[in-house]
């Protein structure tokens, strides 16, 4: 996504329109110079790529547009700290070493061949004079080494930036109400999915026959605006677009940065748009805890088959899209949900799913880390069952759990 001041957008009656560029040809060719200047710019320091970058920009009235292309691309981009020893224990060295002769050219140098000599016998692997001069500085933002490049096609550029540029408005919002209409399941599971990774704060109605209005409250509506939480919104939106049938409306808290005032406007957004996400359209995990798991459940002999997020489990003003399902090839169904490393709020918001659910064959996976006590979270009477675990949820657990349910 593009930092505020590299956001161009202008008011338009009460809603606000941000820049589109055109997938044509003018673009592509400087999305396309773009790319292949961060391309040939591969071992360089970023200090050089930037100065590079400068000579494109120019001074063509468009700056804003390349620099934010540039934004993108440094997104896709790797810049590494390139040095024999941590930059901070090598100037250790370096000037501890020269503080004990008279300084000169010569003793200098003469001390950066010893240190490296030093440092090829501690490290097993040969180090250069030159290397040392690289590596002293190395830590400092310009002198970081591009190392790696996800290099998109022109196309593709110009899309993540029309898209950066509506995610933008989003930053100024106080609430959004997103209408999904009657769609594929397995596309509100994605969506929901994602609100779930982005721990949007959300009023969920309807239902997957019906389709869903989720209320979302944004940075503006908090007692103190969070610029943090704009950015988890924004996020959203990408998601959001994988969706066949949806539209949304976003209230917006915009400052009229000349006038000094705030006004309120309106955003809209529908299916019928032309952003395209960057997002993939497969199932993420929402942590390493649930892929450790189910990377494990694949290597264990058992008639139980394991599936990622299938069902949603309707509550009041929200749904519950429990993390995996276990099916017997009897007909058995268990829902499984892993409570790992979470703030007290979201543990207090799970448990509450979980009643409200009263869902029988719900299985609750609960780190025993958890300081469930102090959340105010209690485990009795739970509708479901209770499964503890330290570090890592073993699947022989769950199995004998379900062997005898």
């Amino acid at each position: 996504m593009l930092p505020s001041d590299l956001l161009i957008h202008r008011p338009q009656g009460d809603s606000i329109v941000p820049k589109q560029l055109p997938i044509s040809d003018p673009w592509l060719a400087i999305a396309a110079a773009l790319i292949e200047l961060f391309q040939t710019c591969m071992t360089q320091t970023q200090g050089q790529l930037n100065q590079q970058l400068q000579e494109i920009e120019g001074e063509a009235t468009d700056y804003r547009i390349k620099r934010g292309l540039a934004h993108i691309l440094r997104g896709l981009s790797t810049f590494e700290i390139i040095s024999p020893l941590e930059p901070q224990q090598l100037r250790a060295r370096v000037f501890a070493a020269a503080a004990a002769v008279t300084p000169s050219p010569a003793a200098a140098q003469q001390q950066l061949v010893t240190l490296a000599s030093q440092l090829s016998q501690e490290l097993d692997r040969p180090v250069e004079p030159v290397h040392i001069r690289q590596g002293l500085y190395a830590d400092l933002q310009e002198n970081r080494i591009l190392t790696e490049f996800d290099a998109p096609t022109p196309e593709a550029l110009l899309h993540r930036y029309n898209l950066s540029q509506v995610q933008g408005i989003f930053y100024r919002a106080s609430h959004v109400v997103l209408n999904v209409h009657r769609n594929d399941p397995g596309e509100y599971k994605l969506m929901f999915r994602y609100l779930k990774l982005f721990r949007l704060m959300t009023y969920i109605e309807g239902d997957a026959d019906q389709g869903f209005t989720v209320t979302i409250d944004g940075p503006a509506s908090l007692f103190k605006a969070s610029t943090r939480y704009g950015l988890d919104i924004a996020k959203l939106l990408p998601a959001i677009l994988h969706v066949t049938r949806w539209s949304l409306t976003a209230t917006l808290q915009w400052k009229d940065t000349y006038a000094q005032t705030t006004s309120q406007r309106q955003f809209r957004l529908e299916n019928s748009c032309d952003l395209v996400s960057h997002y993939p359209p497969g199932k993420p995990y929402d942590s390493m805890l649930e892929a450790a798991f189910a990377e494990r459940w694949a290597k264990l002999k058992s008639d139980w088959q394991l599936e990622r997020e299938v069902d949603l489990i309707p509550i009041p003003g929200s749904v519950m899209i429990p993390d995996f399902r276990l099916v017997h090839p009897d007909g058995r169904i268990y829902l499984l949900e892993i409570v790992g490393y979470w703030r007290p709020d979201y543990l207090r918001k799970k448990f509450s799913q979980v009643r409200q659910s009263e869902c029988e064959n719900l299985i609750l996976a609960v780190s025993e880390r958890l300081n469930l006590e102090k959340a105010g979270v209690k485990v009795d009477g739970l509708p479901a069952q209770v499964v503890w675990f330290k570090d890592k949820l073993q699947p022989k657990a769950v199995l004998a759990l379900l062997e005898a349910a």
